[in-house]
């Protein structure tokens, strides 16, 4: 497949044109703000697969009636170092925000909280919430059901499983604080999405067809199914994390799970679940972080194969990225371009405003 040019945007530019699509579809200001500073922290980021990207598949549901547009997010049932959130049927962003504070909340009092999610929807890249407990210097561990199962159980061809993704935040001192962001299958669905608007294949190990042979054509997505990361490993880590972030929770898991890449109408019942740890409960908290930056330093200095000309810790380039799409704009491709333009112009709002275009090589 031949890769197409991206544009650049910048941050403010998306940031507007976002909550301002999210407004005339009908979500209050102050929610779609929210909603939209957290896309754009997706594609600040470099998780394309889940920011501006997602916009017209939301705008969708909305006017479709299948998301509450004015929820009663509240707590369902708690103790004090737990709780469950309804999310009404609320944008995904909002509920697991709201589970997310919640969460560091109740860590401030007891030193560990889990807060699970129901009655939630698609909420991004995992690593946005994990993320918000590095600013109270605590640790956080997320989980959540995918929005549509892309994957069977190993050996099975039946898709009853979803990309069920986990991210843990862990602060460092003077390093760059360890955020871990994956998926249990071996690449997220929305990056195959991503690719598809790119022009771009797929590598060989992301998916399968139902015929046991590599599917690398992402516009075929649909034969086939996506793989587990580590074969059995990855299976059952998905299934372990289904259960957490879904049944667990009284949310959708298995046959029950909405795809919301077909259905705009149903209410998902998406889970999420979240693990807070004040590290000060646990010790002192300074020596805490020496420590993490000190096994930082101890795995990026260690001996490199030949061709390695860097150890990357986990998160890094992310970070490195928002750095770099803040001061010079953020890629996007010009398959997004093509399905925000009608969509500015279906809801009569000004398109996105993009300045440059790029090159496969430099995007």
């Amino acid at each position: 497949m031949t890769a197409h040019n991206s544009y650049l945007t910048e941050a403010a530019e998306l940031l507007a044109f976002i909550q301002k699509a999210l407004t005339v579809a009908g979500i209050p200001d102050d929610d779609a703000k929210t909603v939209a500073q957290l896309m754009v922290q997706a594609d600040l980021q470099g998780s394309d697969g889940h920011g501006v990207i997602r916009l017209p598949q939301y705008v969708k549901r909305i006017r479709a009636g299948g998301i509450n547009v004015r929820p009663d997010i509240k707590v369902v049932a708690a103790k004090p170092a737990m709780a469950i959130v309804d999310g009404d049927n609320g944008m995904g962003h909002l509920v697991t925000t709201f589970a997310t504070q919640l969460a560091i909340s109740k860590a401030r009092e007891t030193g560990v909280a889990w807060v699970g999610t129901r009655a939630s929807n698609h909420a991004g890249p995992a690593s946005l919430y994990a993320r918000m407990a590095l600013e109270e210097n605590m640790i956080a561990l997320y989980f959540a059901v995918g929005n549509a199962n892309h994957m069977p159980p190993w050996g099975g061809t039946d898709m009853l499983l979803s990309t069920n993704p986990i991210a843990v935040a862990i602060p460092s001192k003077s390093e760059p604080d360890i955020v871990l962001d994956m998926a249990s299958t071996a690449a997220a669905y929305g990056k195959v999405k991503a690719r598809a608007k790119r022009g771009e294949s797929m590598p060989e190990g992301w998916m399968m067809d139902r015929n046991g042979q590599p599917l690398l054509d992402p516009t075929r997505a649909e034969e086939g199914f996506l793989l587990p990361i580590g074969g059995h490993k990855g299976y059952g880590l998905a299934l372990v994390i289904g259960i957490l972030a879904g049944t667990l929770n009284g949310a959708a898991m298995g046959k029950d799970v909405i795809d919301f890449n077909k259905d705009s109408v149903t209410p998902t019942n998406t889970g999420q679940s979240i693990l807070v740890l004040d590290v000060s409960a646990f010790g002192n908290l300074d020596e805490f972080s020496g420590a993490v930056d000190t096994l930082i330093q101890q795995l990026r200095n260690s001996t490199r194969l030949p061709d390695v000309k860097r150890i990357w810790m986990p998160g890094e380039q992310s970070a490195a990225k928002r750095e770099r799409h803040a001061v010079e704009g953020i890629p996007i491709a010009a398959g997004v371009i093509a399905d925000l333009d009608p969509l500015a112009d279906e809801l009569g709002i000004e398109r996105l405003k993009t300045y440059t275009t790029l090159s496969e090589s430099a995007a």
